[in-house]
C-alpha cells in the first residue's frame, strides 16, 4: 500500500508536538497520546476500549474512537471531530499524527514453506516471524507428510497468507514446483473476505519463477520477491518482510471488518503488533549499541524478540500463554518443572485442579498468596520454555560448512549455531500482565531472572503498559520521539543482575566483590546457592569489582576479575550466585527452604505476606 504523498510530507516536514497511538489488541483496543513536555516527548494520557473488530459491531473504529474519547476526556483536548480525527495540532484542538497497530482478529495468520526444512524452511519461517506474523506452520518437501496430508493441511488452517521459498538461484525446481502445487490443490480460502484473491509470495528459486506463476497466478494474488536464501551462506529476509508487510493492508487488513475506513486515517501503514514490537526492540538496540532480548507474554501466546550482534530475531511461542493456553505450558514443561518454583507443599492434583481452572476462567486473576505463588511459578516456565524454543530458532544458517578453532573444537559447550549467548546479552525488558503488573517489581525481576538465567552483568527492565507497539510504530516517523518516550514512560528500570557462570560443590565460596555504592562501600562474599539484593536507585549507579571463584566467568574469562559499572532501578543491584546452570534441590523439603531464603533474600513477597 502506497502513502499519500502529501501526507507524508506533512508528517516527516512538520515537528511532531501532538502524538495519538492505537493498538488494536484481540480484546482491548489502547491509545497513548504523547505530548512535548518541557522539550522532551512524553506519554501523557491513555485511554482503552474493547476492540470491536467481531459481532455484533464487526467495525474496529468503534472501539479506536472510544478509547480515543476517553482520551479526550482525560486531558480535555479536542480530537475527534465526528468519525474523524482533526489534524495538525493547534493549541488543544487536534493532533499532528494518529498511527495504529493491530493484532485484532486473531493478528497476521501465515503458512510457510520451503524445500528442506532445517535451511529454506526455518529461513521462510524467520522471515515471517519476523514481520509479525504467527506462523500456523512450516511444510517442506522433507517433512514426512504424504502430499494429501499436506494438501489437507493448508485447507483446513485457512491461513491469511502463504510464503513459498526454497531452492538457491540455480538449485532444485522440482521440489519447489511440488510445493506450489500443494498449495494450488488446497485452494484455501481467507478468514475475511469472500471476493479476493489469497496472498501468496514466492521467494525461492528464480529459475522456478515461471512454473510457480504458471500454477498459482490464476488462483492466488501471488507476488514473486527476491529469494530469502540465493545462496547458502546468505539469507535476505528484507525485501519479503516487506511484501508481506504490504500485501497484509492491501488484501489481509483491507478485508477486515472497518480496517479499510481505519487506514484511511492513519499517517503510517498499519502495521502488525509483533512487528511493531520488533521495530522499538531494533531500534533501542541501534541507538544504545546494546543486545537485548524482549519478552511478551500474553494469554495465548509467548513472543521472543532478540537483537544480538544485530542480527534480529522474532519467535511466537503459540501454545504457551497464562489463560487460554496455560494447560500447554503445564503439558509442555512436566509437573516436577513446574512444581519446583513453589514455595509450599502443593499436591500434583492440586496443580492440575488451579491451572485447569484459569483456563476455563481467563480473566480471573489471583486473590491470594500461594495463587499468585502458583501463576508466578507457571509464568517462569512459559517464559523459560518459549525462551527455548527462540534460541532453536535463532541459529546460524544451516547447510554450510564453517571454520573452527582450535580451541572450539575441543570446547564442548560450545553451540556453533547458537547466535544467542547470554554473557553477551546488555538489556532483557519484560512486557504482559504477569510481568507489568506483578504487585511488586521484585517479583517481576525474579521471574525473568529465573526463566532467562542471565549471566555475567545484565540490565532488566519491564514495559510499564504495553507501549511497545506504539512506539515501535512511531519510530518509523520519529526516532527521538520513540526512543525519549520508551526510556522515560514505557520502561520501568528493574536494576541489574550480576551472575557467575559455572557450579560448585554446596559450600563453596564462588565469588568475592566490593561495591562503591552511593551510601557506601560494601565488601563481602557469596557461597553457591546464595543471592543478594542491594538498593541502586534508577538514576544511581555503582562501581563494583567482581573476583569470581577458580571455573567461575563473569565475562572476563574463568577466575578473572572483572571492573563494571552497574545501573540502579526501582529493585536494584542484584548479585546472584546460584551458579549457571541454576541447581534448584529436588528434595521436597529442600526446595521449599531453598526458595524462601531466595524469595525472603530479594523480598519478593515481603509486602504481601
Amino acid at each position: 500500500m502506497l502513502l499519500d504523498v502529501a501526507k507524508m510530507k506533512r508528517v516527516y516536514l512538520n515537528e511532531l508536538k501532538v502524538i495519538v497511538a492505537t493498538d488494536c489488541g484481540s480484546t482491548t483496543t489502547k491509545a497513548i497520546l504523547i505530548e512535548i513536555v518541557d522539550g522532551k516527548y512524553r506519554q501523557t494520557f491513555r485511554g482503552e476500549a474493547p476492540t470491536t473488530v467481531e459481532a455484533p459491531f464487526e467495525n474496529v473504529t468503534r472501539g479506536v474512537l472510544n478509547a480515543i474519547q476517553e482520551i479526550e476526556e482525560l486531558s480535555g483536548r479536542k480530537i475527534l471531530e465526528g468519525e474523524s480525527i482533526i489534524t495538525p495540532a493547534e493549541s488543544l484542538n487536534g493532533v499532528d499524527v494518529y498511527i495504529s497497530t493491530s493484532s485484532a482478529g486473531g493478528g497476521l495468520q501465515m503458512v510457510v514453506s520451503g524445500v528442506i526444512d532445517s535451511m529454506s524452511g526455518e529461513s521462510a519461517q524467520r522471515c515471517a516471524l519476523g514481520a509479525g506474523a504467527i506462523v500456523m506452520d512450516v511444510l517442506c518437501s522433507n517433512d514426512g507428510r504424504l502430499p494429501h496430508e499436506k494438501v489437507e493441511r493448508i485447507r483446513r488452517l485457512r491461513p491469511d497468507m502463504v510464503l513459498l521459498a526454497g531452492g538457491t538461484d540455480g538449485g532444485t525446481v522440482k521440489h519447489v514446483v511440488e510445493l506450489a502445487e500443494y498449495i494450488s490443490a488446497a485452494d484455501p480460502q481467507p478468514r475475511f473476505g469472500s471476493d479476493f484473491k489469497l496472498p501468496v509470495i514466492f521467494a525461492g528459486n528464480i529459475d522456478a519463477r515461471p512454473e510457480v506463476s504458471r500454477i498459482l497466478s490464476k488462483k492466488s494474488a501471488l507476488k514473486i520477491t527476491e529469494n530469502i536464501r540465493a545462496v547458502l551462506e546468505e539469507e535476505n529476509l528484507g525485501p519479503a518482510r516487506q511484501v508481506i508487510h504490504d500485501l497484509f493492508l492491501e488484501h489481509v487488513m483491507a478485508q477486515a471488518p472497518g480496517y479499510a475506513q481505519l487506514m484511511t486515517w492513519t499517517d503510517t501503514p498499519i502495521m502488525p503488533t509483533p512487528a511493531a514490537v520488533g521495530e522499538i526492540i531494533q531500534t533501542i538496540s541501534s541507538q544504545s549499541n546494546v543486545n537485548v532480548i524482549g519478552v511478551d507474554i500474553g494469554g495465548a501466546t509467548t513472543d521472543v524478540f532478540s537483537v544480538i550482534a544485530k542480527v534480529f530475531n522474532r519467535s511466537v511461542s503459540a501454545n504457551l500463554g497464562m489463560s487460554y493456553s496455560i494447560s500447554n505450558v503445564l503439558a509442555e514443561s512436566g509437573l516436577s518443572n513446574t512444581l519446583r518454583w513453589i514455595p509450599f507443599d502443593l499436591e500434583s492434583a492440586d496443580l492440575r485442579d488451579r491451572i485447569k481452572n484459569k483456563m476455563i476462567r481467563p480473566t480471573t486473576v489471583p486473590h491470594t498468596l500461594n495463587e499468585l505463588q502458583i501463576e508466578q511459578a507457571i509464568a517462569r516456565e512459559a517464559l523459560r520454555l518459549a525462551f527455548y524454543q527462540h534460541r532453536k530458532l535463532a541459529t546460524g544458517l544451516k547447510g554450510i560448512q564453517t571454520k573452527r578453532t582450535l580451541s572450539e573444537v575441543f570446547d564442548q559447550n560450545e553451540k556453533d549455531s547458537d547466535l544467542i549467548r547470554m554473557m553477551d546479552v546488555d538489556l532483557i525488558v519484560g512486557s504482559g500482565g504477569v510481568l507489568s503488573h506483578a504487585p511488586r517489581r521484585e517479583q517481576a525481576m525474579a521471574m525473568l531472572i529465573d526463566a532467562f538465567q542471565p549471566e555475567g552483568v545484565t540490565r532488566l527492565a519491564v514495559d510499564s503498559i504495553f507501549m511497545m507497539p506504539h512506539l515501535g510504530v512511531l519510530s518509523k516517523l520519529n526516532i527521538r520521539a520513540a526512543t525519549e518516550v520508551f526510556e522515560r514512560d514505557c520502561l520501568v528500570h528493574l536494576g541489574t543482575c550480576v551472575a557467575p557462570v559455572g557450579i560448585a560443590d554446596q559450600g563453596d565460596i564462588i565469588l568475592s566483590f566490593k561495591l562503591n555504592l552511593p551510601s557506601g562501600c560494601l565488601e563481602s562474599e557469596l557461597k553457591i546457592g546464595q543471592i543478594r539484593c542491594f538498593p541502586l536507585q534508577e538514576d544511581e549507579v555503582a562501581d563494583v569489582e567482581l573476583m569470581p571463584a577458580k571455573g567461575f566467568n563473569l565475562g572476563g574469562g574463568k577466575g578473572q576479575k572483572i571492573t563494571v559499572r552497574v545501573s540502579g532501578g526501582v529493585v536494584g543491584l542484584v548479585i546472584d550466585a546460584r551458579g549457571r546452570p541454576l541447581n534448584i534441590d529436588p528434595d521436597k523439603e529442600k526446595r521449599v527452604l531453598q526458595l524462601r531464603e531466595w524469595q525472603k533474600a530479594m523480598s519478593i513477597y515481603e509486602a504481601t505476606l
